[in-house]
């Protein structure tokens, strides 16, 4: 029995890294010579590593995402032999970069948008300062939703004049509602951040 237990993250809603998987993907990365653990925690240092020099966010939780990926085609496919263990987990790290970089991105969108619709109130104070102290407090109020409103709000503001109205449609679709009811949420949640940013600021004023 493997000493190294699962990372147990989930990729997908309907599959979950599970202990067979694990063993399976222990196997394959030590290429039929028993390493007792050895190799995988060294390509995940490793892909941690890579992971860190690209300035992420917990950078073991994308390490444990790429390897989760890899262990599901390995459980769907049976094996991996178009490159090597390591090769290919290097791979699907670059893959899980760029989705790390999109989600960011759509992070930025909706923190520039509800930084210009904050701004207005704090206009005649110093610009650098102010938006300093804003960006901060707007980052713990994003903190403070449950996950299901940041997921909205994000989604809701992402992508620009067709994109975001077609996101709009798309997530309306999801959540089986209509546009309209979607933009009333959108805007409760918004008003919930701008009066959360509002009240963080004054209180670092004081």
């Amino acid at each position: 029995m493997h000493e190294l237990s699962p990372p147990g993250r989930q990729q997908k809603k309907d599959w979950t890294l599970t202990s067979a998987a694990f063993d399976a993907l222990l196997k394959w990365l030590d290429e039929d010579v028993n390493s007792d653990g050895r190799r995988y925690l060294e390509i995940r240092r490793r892909l941690v590593a890579y992971f860190d020099r690209k300035n992420c966010q917990a950078p073991a939780e994308l390490a444990d995402e790429t390897f989760n990926r890899v262990a599901r085609r390995l459980e769907e496919e049976g094996a991996i032999e178009t490159e090597t263990p390591a090769k290919y987990c290097y791979i699907v790290a670059r893959f899980v970069f760029m989705e790390y970089l999109r989600a960011q991105d759509k992070d930025e969108e909706v923190r520039q948008t509800l930084l210009r619709q904050s701004h207005d109130t704090y206009e005649d104070q110093d610009a650098g300062k102010i938006r300093e102290r804003m960006l901060d407090c707007l980052d713990r109020c994003m903190g403070q939703l449950d996950s299901a409103q940041r997921e909205l709000i994000v989604k809701y503001y992402f992508g620009k004049e067709k994109i975001k109205i077609q996101n709009r449609r798309t997530l309306a679709a999801e959540l089986d509602i209509t546009v309209n009811a979607l933009s009333i949420r959108a805007c409760r949640i918004r008003d919930k951040l701008e009066a959360c940013v509002k009240q963080c600021i004054d209180l670092d004023q004081n």
